[in-house]
């Protein structure tokens, strides 16, 4: 009989255990499913549409260049697998996506219950699926990392079955510099980080002007399977070994490079051990912390940089306009939301969810909350933006590509343009005005979530959520996590989660 392989965000043919397992079974017909249903979801924007359109085209140039063209299809899962030629089982990787993506799979295994379809579902990354607690997760995400790639196939057999037009199912939204999807500009951005770019990683990751360069820019490639993260993790181990023992920078970036690969499986793993995530808090003690509802006018303003704080309006800009943002970045514009505007992390949430054409559920939730303050493990990071400028953008470069209005602010002002003599010539005519006090938003909303942490009833919650989701550290007192092909071994001490946003992908 025939098998059919299901590609969900692991758009490649290297380096698939599910291809590798189908292709064992004989003859095989690959499908791809664009499902308006995900597309009209309110975390998904035509930035990500795009990139996958793009590289759903090239996986499909390579299953063909293997003999058995990609079957793309557009609707509903269970409804496209009632449609094709008979077939016994289908193969399919884990997927740790968002609350809709869980209930399409539940609806998928209930359609191959009904219908006698075996379905596998493979691991492809260090994620572990019904996980009972974190004691020793790390050697199991280690272990998987040190296992060889799955074999590619020389070729497949299979019949050849018409693909759908596919229709614009998500309205285009203006992002003139976002990357371009497919697994070769990938495998091309790889090997330059590996051989060029990563050098200063280390130093340059915290800074957009540095990091648009030095930082891999690999995210969106691994968020939708175009790479994998086993194989980054073992390019990455290899280069580690040609570079030990020279004094060139390359060590300590690569060594920094690897433990946000390892970071990326853990917070990933939160969301699938708790999927609930995305639409509760961690700790449920700041639940109504917030308001539900959000200041419309300061949402509004955070979201198309005009808050008058200029390095975050700055960075939204560019994130706007290119899709991707440095970790700091990241974290800087969340925090802002969540403490000095007061804004609720769902709604935030969801419109940074839809800038970054990397939009990853399993790492954007957990930090999204990580960065609000509503995990109950973490230590309370609010970002000083105006310091955040200075430190991050130091000639005012990229502040002045993004604020152009602030043409005529003195340097000295240009992160605080309120405290120049000159302030009413740009403010509230080109500019506006900030929207908030930031030393005074920032101290009363310190003040708001200290005092939820007091109490007995806090601190027992809070031990769950540690016992559940923090990471552990070995008796060298190093994360686990971090070492991604380290041979150290584990014991069970928590420890809590300091690191950022978005792992400098």
């Amino acid at each position: 009989m025939t098998t059919v392989l299901w590609f969900k965000r692991d758009l490649r043919v290297h380096d698939h255990p599910a291809l590798a397992r189908a292709t064992a079974c004989g003859d095989v017909i690959p499908l791809y499913v664009f499902e308006p249903e995900y597309w009209a979801e309110p975390d998904v924007s035509g930035r990500q549409f795009a990139f996958v359109r793009e590289s759903v085209a090239e996986l499909g140039t390579a299953l063909s260049a293997l003999g058995v063209p990609l079957v793309v299809r557009v609707g509903r899962v269970s409804d496209v697998l009632g449609s094709l030629p008979a077939f016994d089982r289908l193969i399919s990787h884990e997927e740790t996506g968002n609350a809709w993506t869980y209930a399409r799979d539940r609806d998928v295994a209930a359609w191959c219950g009904a219908h006698s379809v075996v379905w596998e579902e493979l691991a492809q990354s260090g994620v572990v699926r019904r996980l009972n607690g974190r004691d020793g997760w790390a050697k199991q995400r280690n272990a998987y990392l040190r296992q060889p790639v799955a074999a590619d196939p020389k070729s497949l057999s299979g019949p050849s079955l018409l693909s759908d037009p596919v229709p614009d199912l998500v309205p285009h939204d203006h992002c003139p510099e976002r990357q371009m999807g497919g697994r070769s500009a990938g495998e091309a951005l790889l090997a330059s980080f590996l051989e060029t770019r990563g050098q200063t990683y280390r130093r340059d990751m915290s800074s957009p002007v540095t990091g648009e360069w030095s930082c891999s820019r690999l995210s969106p490639y691994l968020a939708f399977g175009c790479l994998s993260g086993r194989e980054a993790s073992q390019a990455t181990a290899a280069r580690q070994r040609v570079v030990k023992g020279t004094r060139t920078g390359w060590g300590g970036s690569l060594k920094s490079f690897q433990a946000r690969l390892a970071w990326r499986d853990h917070f990933t793993q939160k969301l699938e051990d708790e999927p609930g995530l995305e639409s509760h808090c961690l700790h449920r003690a700041y639940e109504g912390l917030r308001p539900r509802t959000p200041d419309s006018e300061r949402l509004a303003a955070w979201e198309k940089g005009e808050t008058g704080i200029p390095f975050v309006d700055a960075c939204m800009r560019y994130l706007a306009a290119t899709g991707w943002m440095n970790f700091r970045m990241r974290s800087m514009l969340m925090a802002v939301a969540s403490y000095h505007l007061w804004l609720d992390w769902r709604v935030t949430g969801l419109h940074l969810a839809r800038q970054f054409t990397d939009f990853e559920p399993g790492i954007h939730w957990p930090q999204v909350q990580m960065q609000s303050g509503t995990t109950g493990m973490n230590t309370v990071r609010i970002y000083n933006p105006v310091k955040q400028g200075r430190d991050q953008d130091p000639s005012g470069a990229f502040t002045r590509r993004w604020c152009p209005e602030l043409v005529g602010v003195p340097d000295a002002h240009l992160q605080s343009p309120w405290t120049w003599e000159g302030a009413g010539s740009p403010l509230g005519r080109h500019y506006p005005m900030p929207i908030v006090d930031v030393v005074e938003a920032a101290r009363e909303a310190r003040q708001k979530v200290w005092a939820v942490r007091k109490g007995s009833a806090f601190r027992t919650e809070a031990a769950r959520v540690v016992q559940k989701h923090a990471s552990r550290k070995d008796p060298q007192g190093h994360f686990v996590n971090d070492r991604a092909l380290g041979p150290r071994k584990a014991r069970a001490t928590p420890a809590k989660d300091t690191r950022q946003m978005g792992f400098d992908f």
